[in-house]
């Protein structure tokens, strides 16, 4: 019998390099952005949902900001299943926060799975089999279990998972324990990962008992837990800033990987679009677009109405929303933080964010 098992969407993002589309109470996680019709966070929910018969064990957490959005994104989603934070903590809070809830309304033998809200995935059948798999070995060994995707080329914006010793095979797939994560490493390191057949890539997807979880918190980022534990969400602001990966997964030994294959892109920025969509075309036009000698090209405006005109351009990206237009390189598109950065500080221009 398998055991109880709870997605946990993490749903708090700001989504800023896909910036001007992704604004404060409009995130990523909010968006349609490969022409599914669905959000990024519906099509999440909506692949876990018949892994675990119901919204009943479904939960999200995310931003006080973002509440109201999330229960309008999912609808069916029980309110008491939404968490709130109260100020971003990043994801070790998070995943701390949520392990301690989930555990009380369910035990501590329950299975949790924690999943951004903003990954696309191509093939739920896959996926579900591969989540099942996890759970089992979470469950049978006491095992934080993380899935690791087959890499497609040398990307220097994801994380890396060097896998070592067999550990075992759940559900016809084969798992290992973790050797090392290593966070967006150089192209040359990059490269060399792939070619030795021991890397998968981060896909941020982790899977635990709710013991192990809590038990291993404890041992490795004891300010956190004993903050939460004894003050509960009203300490939040105070709480360390860290990620889940440098809290506990670069440290834990208890840490198994499932090379999984589903298709997969973490949608990190507008050339993820271009990943998806382009296909044989010279362009990804999500725009009315009039062009002369543009090739290469990422062209969007939410408003149908509005013409994009391009001329001579080459691996550009242009996003029409609203009252902002933005024109950059694709090879620059990790900057838009930058410029966000410098519109916070402008009085005039913090409402463009």
């Amino acid at each position: 019998m398998r055991p109880k098992f709870v997605p946990v969407i993490l749903a708090g993002g700001k989504g800023e390099r896909f910036w001007p589309l992704s604004r404060k109470h409009r995130p990523k996680q909010f968006l349609c952005l490969d022409g599914s019709g669905e959000s990024l966070i519906q099509a999440t929910a909506n692949r876990l949902v018949p892994i675990v018969g119901g919204w009943e064990d479904i939960w999200v957490i995310t931003s006080k900001l973002l509440e109201s959005g999330v229960s309008e994104q999912l609808p069916s989603l029980p309110a008491a299943n939404i968490l709130a934070e109260p100020e971003g903590r990043d994801t070790a809070a998070a995943v701390a926060w949520a392990s301690l809830e989930v555990a009380k309304r369910y035990g501590d033998d329950v299975v949790i799975g924690f999943f951004p809200a903003d990954a696309w995935i191509g093939d739920a059948g896959a996926f579900a089999k591969t989540i099942g798999s996890a759970i089992a070995l979470a469950d049978d060994r006491g095992a934080i279990v993380t899935l690791g995707i087959t890499p497609t080329f040398p990307s220097i914006g994801y994380g890396y998972i060097q896998q070592g010793a067999a550990s075992g095979e759940y559900g016809f797939l084969k798992t290992y324990q973790v050797d090392r994560f290593t966070e967006k490493p150089d192209l040359a390191t990059a490269k060399n990962f792939i070619a030795s057949g021991d890397y998968t890539w981060n896909s941020g997807i982790f899977i635990f008992t709710a013991k192990t979880a809590i038990d291993e918190l404890k041992l490795y980022a004891p300010e956190l837990m004993q903050l939460l534990i004894a003050k509960g969400v009203d300490i939040y602001p105070t709480l360390p800033k860290i990620s889940i990966d440098y809290a506990l997964m670069e440290k834990t030994q208890l840490t198994h990987v499932i090379p999984a294959d589903f298709g997969w892109d973490d949608l990190g920025d507008w050339n993820a679009i271009e990943r998806l969509l382009k296909g044989d075309n010279i362009n990804v036009e999500l725009a009315n677009h009039v062009c002369i000698d543009t090739t290469g090209s990422v062209l969007y405006a939410s408003n149908p109405d509005e013409v994009v005109v391009t001329i001579g351009l080459e691996d550009v990206v242009v996003v029409r929303d609203g009252d902002v237009t933005l024109i950059v390189s694709k090879e620059r598109t990790q900057e838009i933080k930058q410029v966000l950065g410098k519109i916070k500080a402008d009085r005039e221009l913090d409402r463009l964010l």
